[in-house]
């Protein structure tokens, strides 16, 4: 397979701005089709990606039309209203905006939905001692050595991003000289950004991440009322009417045109197709013609992350700052306040898990999380745990649809397995964070649907 040059992804985002712009996305003609007039585009999936590819065609007067097997849109983007009276809205899936997710901000810009900070400051457990932000951080031994790790990225050629692929981000940290308390933290941190173990995590992903996020990591702002915002938006755009929920798609048949059968016996056809779904649904479709096999062992091969997000309604913020994380070595991980920004006295702590502790965590019923909490919270801050009013939880482990947060590629696949996933086949174009040059972000998800918009208008 040839394997392409790897890009920014910063670059990435320009490219791919640029791609979304009037110049691409316009009417011409494709083969004996005439875009803009005549044209039929089937999406598949009411996630970030399919939305923002709908919206572009819509946008160009072309037909679309949505198919989705939930009962709301948004796919992972998940905006839950905890506390109603207050208005207490946390997310339960997708979270950040980064600084640097250039398409992302300037949707919500023109859609007039206002973003605010969802920086934090990062206070500490670790072996049972608290310590508040500010007052912990990694060794005057190790700090150069990552900086160096970090600033040398840029200087890598294609053949030596290929040998970083091969090796895991916890065994590259150790051969460049972390360990002791430096490499737990960098475990507890890392992880929650990859969703599973760094000992999983291809090193080329990793220091790429590192090397080219903003100062933050790319957790820097949030939509006011929830992420769900930019759903209903780009649902007002595409047109109600056009996004139909509830319609799982059994058959996709790509002959002369194409023609998508649903679970429900419902058929629709069109000239071409988005599929904008999680490799998992994308395995529970029948195509006819079958997908290529290479398209196959990469839908086999490809993990997604465990990740469990466990809302605690809180009587009262009792962490006083309204910037709190705090990273534990303990069963609840990484805990943040998910309610900044939201005036009420009340207010929300989310208990992100990762991997084995997400699967955990999710076995068990509230009240084992109450007490889970209480062990790990209480004897730094008294009384919190008296202060629960509720909780919500969802993981996504087990989503039907997805059966995992977002896209984890593994050792040796950046290469191989994701420009397999990108390919278009027949009257088809792909789109989904999992194909992005970032896997887990908002940005990647509308990046990707921009682009296979672009992709069926071009000649």
């Amino acid at each position: 397979m040839d394997q392409p040059q790897q890009t920014s992804r910063r670059e990435f985002l320009r490219q791919s701005a640029l791609l979304a712009g009037a110049s691409l996305i316009s009417a011409r003609s494709f083969g004996n089709i005439h875009i803009g007039k005549q044209t039929r585009v089937i999406v598949i999936g009411a996630g970030f990606a399919g939305l923002a590819a709908a919206y572009a065609l819509k946008r160009k007067n072309i037909d679309v039309t949505v198919l989705e097997s939930r009962n709301r849109i948004g796919g992972r983007v998940f905006s839950h209203t905890i506390a109603p009276k207050e208005n207490l809205v946390v997310e339960l899936g997708a979270e950040w905006v980064g600084n640097s997710h250039e398409r992302v901000r300037a949707l919500c810009d023109q859609f007039g939905i206002p973003l605010l900070n969802n920086q934090f400051d990062t206070h500490l457990i670790y072996q049972n001692q608290y310590t508040k932000a500010n007052a912990w951080d990694f060794s005057d031994n190790w700090k150069p050595k990552m900086k160096a790790l970090l600033d040398g990225y840029k200087t890598l050629g294609e053949n030596q991003k290929l040998e970083l692929d091969s090796i895991d981000w916890w065994r590259y940290l150790v051969n460049n000289g972390c360990e002791g308390k430096d490499l737990i933290f960098r475990e507890l941190l890392d992880s929650t950004d990859f969703g599973e173990s760094i000992r999983h995590v291809s090193a080329l992903i990793a220091l790429s991440t590192f090397a080219e996020s903003s100062e933050k990591n790319e957790m820097d702002l949030k939509m006011q009322g929830g992420n769900a915002q930019l759903a209903k938006k780009f649902a007002e755009g595409i047109g109600d009417a056009n996004i139909l929920t509830g319609h799982i798609v059994k058959r996709i048949e790509q002959t002369g045109s194409v023609k998508v059968t649903c679970e429900n016996g419902k058929t629709f056809e069109a000239d071409k197709l988005i599929c904008a779904i999680p490799t998992f649904a994308m395995k529970n479709i029948q195509w006819e013609p079958g997908l290529p096999t290479e398209k196959i062992q990469a839908i086999n091969e490809l993990q997604y992350a465990r990740i469990n997000k466990n809302a605690i309604l809180f009587k009262k913020r009792f962490w006083k700052d309204e910037s709190f994380d705090l990273i534990t070595d303990q069963t609840p991980h990484y805990f943040y306040h998910a309610t900044k920004n939201q005036p009420s006295q009340k207010g929300v702590l989310i208990s992100y898990t990762i991997g084995e502790k997400a699967e955990l965590v999710a076995a068990q019923n509230d009240e084992w999380r109450k007490q889970m909490l209480g062990q790990t919270l209480s004897p730094y801050f008294p009384g919190s745990k008296k202060l629960i009013e509720s909780q919500a939880n969802y993981y996504w482990g087990t989503d039907k649809i997805s059966q995992g947060a977002y896209a984890m590629y593994g050792l040796n696949q950046w290469h191989t397995t994701r420009p397999a996933l990108q390919k278009p086949f027949l009257h088809t174009s792909f789109a989904g964070e999992h194909l992005a040059d970032w896997q887990g972000f908002m940005e990647g998800a509308v990046v990707t649907g921009e682009m296979a918009a672009a992709e069926i208008m071009a000649v």
